[in-house]
């Protein structure tokens, strides 16, 4: 049977994952990301399993992402990371959201805000430790410190700041972040104002530097079974969340010497079977993927041939003559092999980020424990 490229979202590897970073923190609460469709795992179902495994904290990055967990059922509490909207602040309290103060002039729509209605939203406090991103910069954290010291009704509870090197090889500037941070902990307690969520850390962050005065790990990528980069130390045990699997829908047997694909770049070298995979970029498959790219099937690893097309693109099976609807493991793991996403994104010059939330057009997510 012909089907539309697959992604199959095992459940049981999620948990499996979030267990293993569980066990490296155990004092540590768990703040999941699953912003951007949980990296294109999918955020309500990826959501729910974490919740009833026992998550109680989540971060998406837009109110519209926060709304659709709570309209699934999820009831734990959900820190949104865009920049705070104040006409959106009563859909906010209304879908227990919590928000992102990350300037000074924040502060000050806000107070508006709790003056004219009498209570506002949750927040926590973003830093800019040198992300140059959203944050409240050094220059202005103690003003914006004092500033909530001075106004209690405002309900910020919480503070964190991005690292934007913790999964590079050379982690000096990272070291130096945390550092800033934790100057900036030191400040708030020398002014007297607490908070009882502070986070400050990525998946680089989680394999790389301590995490003593954090109250929650907040981690994504690893969540989902891939390291951030081929630079961060690889000792915890995950398995990749996502198989992406498509079809073949054409096999022909081709001569030595035949082109294949746009710009007959890719030349048989034998006589072959070229079977055509029906899945493409606008699937999300990489096209640069095609030099020196490679699919699994039947456990045996198999040359792209030629550049990814739109919608399909073509494997050099050599003298495997595969049926019409088995399937190729283009990343993932399934029972037979394994191709990481680390392995295609690295050859690439990407990142597994990138790979994972490109996955949609025609492709079918089917979700399993």
């Amino acid at each position: 049977m012909i089907n539309s490229p697959k992604a199959i979202i095992h459940l049981n590897r999620l948990i499996g994952n979030y267990e293993l970073i569980q066990k490296k923190f155990p004092n540590k609460k768990i703040l999941s990301v699953v912003k951007a469709n949980a990296y294109g795992h999918g955020s309500v179902e990826c959501a729910l399993k974490l919740e009833d495994f026992g998550c109680e904290s989540f971060a998406v990055f837009t109110i519209n992402e926060g709304i659709e967990l709570r309209n699934a059922g999820i009831r734990s509490e959900i820190l949104v990371f865009s920049r705070m909207d104040i006409d959106r602040f009563d859909e906010a309290i209304k879908y227990k959201l919590v928000l992102n103060i990350c300037d000074e002039l924040d502060i000050d729509a806000i107070k508006r805000y709790v003056d004219k209605k009498g209570f506002s939203p949750k927040f926590h406090l973003k830093v800019d430790t040198g992300m140059t991103r959203l944050g409240v910069s050094m220059d202005n954290i103690d003003t914006a410190l004092r500033s909530l010291k001075n106004l209690p009704q405002i309900r910020c509870d919480g503070i964190y700041s991005h690292f934007s090197t913790a999964d590079e090889g050379d982690l000096t500037y990272a070291h130096h972040q945390q550092e800033t941070f934790n100057s900036v902990l030191r400040l708030a307690d020398e002014i007297g104002i607490s908070f009882k969520n502070i986070h400050c850390s990525n998946s680089g962050g989680i394999l790389n530097l301590d995490q003593d005065k954090m109250s929650h790990i907040r981690v994504g990528m690893l969540l989902y079974g891939a390291f951030p980069s081929n630079e961060v130390p690889k000792k915890l045990d995950i398995l990749p969340v996502m198989e992406f699997r498509a079809s073949v829908v054409q096999v022909r047997n081709v001569k030595s010497g035949t082109k294949v694909s746009y710009g007959g770049v890719y030349e048989t070298k034998a006589d072959t079977h070229i079977g055509v995979i029906q899945c493409g970029f606008a699937d999300g498959f990489p096209r640069p993927w095609y030099d020196g790219g490679y699919v699994s099937y039947e456990g045996r690893k198999l040359n792209i041939a030629g550049r990814i097309c739109m919608d399909q693109f073509m494997v050099d099976f050599e003298e495997l003559s595969p049926n019409i609807g088995d399937e190729v493991l283009l990343f993932g793991k399934n029972d037979g092999d394994m191709i990481k996403m680390e392995s295609i994104a690295d050859h690439i010059k990407s990142t597994p980020y990138v790979l994972a939330t490109s996955i949609q057009g025609r492709t079918k997510r089917i979700y399993k424990d």
